[in-house]
């Protein structure tokens, strides 16, 4: 088994947090306006979209690598529909433009990616969060 882990700290002087995995950050904040958020970074929903499509372009690269194709134009959009009180998360819908540089099948090389996006299939499967309160 493998684990990945993120740490999440509030910035001074907002109400916004930072993410740190490894050497990479990211902001995370509510909409200017929303609960003390001033729009610094990204919210929860525009992070799942940002997995999920995120995720699907590197396997991507991954399957395009292991199947010996040449990739060049990669588009993807993700929508998140929204529903609910609280708000959860109830379909995703993701959009895939892929060109290859060698002649190869595109969707073959989307059909696999699909099949190992570790993000999309672990949501699939309802994966499990547990939430517990540290001192």
């Amino acid at each position: 088994m493998v684990s990945m882990s993120v740490e999440l700290h509030n910035i001074e002087g907002t109400q916004a947090a930072m993410g740190w995995a490894g050497g990479h950050t990211i902001v995370v904040d509510r909409p200017e306006g929303k609960a003390g958020g001033m729009g610094l970074g990204f919210n929860g929903a525009q992070l799942l979209a940002l997995a999920i499509g995120g995720c699907f372009c590197n396997d991507l690269r991954y399957v395009a690598h292991e199947m010996g194709v040449g990739l060049g134009k990669i588009a993807v959009a993700v929508t998140v529909d929204l529903d609910g009180n609280p708000l959860i998360a109830t379909s995703a819908t993701m959009a895939v433009t892929c060109e290859t540089t060698d002649g190869a099948d595109a969707e073959a090389v989307i059909d696999r990616a699909k099949a190992s996006c570790m993000v999309s299939n672990s949501l699939k499967q309802g994966v499990p969060v547990t939430i517990r309160a540290e001192r």
